[in-house]
C-alpha cells in the first residue's frame, strides 16, 4: 500500500514537472495593440510578417524558428546522433541531410539580406492544392528603396504543432 502511494506521489510530481517544462517551451512575443501571440498561434499572414520583421533586423535565430517544412522548423538542426539516423536516411532516399547550425545561419543571413524592406504589405492569402500538409501562400509587396516589387510569393506550410513555417520565399523576384 505504501508502495502505491510512492508510486501515486512520483507520477504526480513528475506530472507537474513535465507541464511547468511544457509551457516553458512555448515562445511568447509581444504584437501590435493586443497581448502576446505565442508561436503556435501564428497564422500563416502573422508568420510571414514576423519572419519579415526578423529578417529586417537580421534575427537570424528568429527567422530559423520561422523557416522549415511540416516536419518542423530549419533551426531544428537536431543532436549529433540524430543528425547521424538522417544522414543514413539521405544516402538511400529516405530523407534530407542535416544541416548544421552554421549552415542555416548562413542561409537565413543570406535571405535576410536579400528581404531587407522599408516596408512591405500584405496582398492576401491563398491556400495551396495539392500537398500532404495544409499549405498557404501570402503575397507579399516590399518596398526595397529604391524599387518596389509587388506580389512576391511566401509558401507557407503548417507543422505538426500546428505553427505555420515559411517554406519557399520566390528571391528570385527580388533579385533580378
Amino acid at each position: 500500500m505504501r508502495a502505491k502511494q510512492a508510486n501515486r506521489v512520483g507520477a504526480l510530481a513528475l506530472a507537474a514537472v513535465l507541464a511547468v517544462m511544457g509551457s516553458a517551451c512555448v515562445t511568447t512575443t509581444g504584437g501590435g495593440g493586443g497581448g502576446g501571440a505565442g508561436q503556435m498561434d501564428l497564422g500563416p499572414t502573422l508568420s510571414v510578417e514576423r519572419f519579415l520583421n526578423a529578417a529586417n533586423t537580421r534575427d537570424l535565430d528568429a527567422m530559423m524558428r520561422l523557416f522549415g517544412t511540416a516536419e518542423g522548423p530549419i533551426g531544428d538542426t537536431g543532436s549529433t546522433f540524430g543528425c547521424a539516423f538522417k544522414r543514413m536516411g539521405s544516402w538511400v532516399g529516405l530523407g534530407d541531410r542535416c544541416q548544421s547550425r552554421q549552415a542555416v545561419e548562413l542561409r537565413m543571413d543570406a535571405i535576410a539580406r536579400i528581404i531587407r524592406h522599408q516596408d512591405y504589405r500584405i496582398g492576401g492569402e491563398e491556400r495551396v492544392a495539392g500537398r500532404k500538409s495544409p499549405t498557404t501562400q501570402v503575397t507579399v509587396d516590399l518596398d526595397l528603396g529604391s524599387r518596389r516589387v509587388d506580389s512576391v510569393p511566401f509558401v507557407v506550410v503548417q507543422a505538426g504543432r500546428g505553427n505555420w513555417l515559411i517554406q519557399e520565399i520566390a528571391l528570385q523576384r527580388l533579385t533580378s
